[in-house]
């Protein structure tokens, strides 16, 4: 994938998108992305597909 925007921009249309998403719902430590994703994932009852898709198309934008 071919990132073109920053995490901070995603992160601003990720919580358009789905309300329900907060600040905390982004926070992770260094080497700890995957933790993040799970949290993610439970929380907008997604996939680990479906979000990489997400994030695929959060750059389309």
């Amino acid at each position: 994938m071919n990132i073109t925007r920053s995490w901070r921009e995603q992160k601003v249309m990720l919580k358009r998108r789905f309300p329900i998403l907060s600040d905390k719902d982004f926070l992770f430590e260094a080497g700890d992305r995957e933790s993040m994703l799970l949290k993610l994932e439970a929380k907008l009852k997604k996939t680990r597909a479906e979000l990489d898709a997400l994030f695929a198309e959060l750059q389309t934008y």
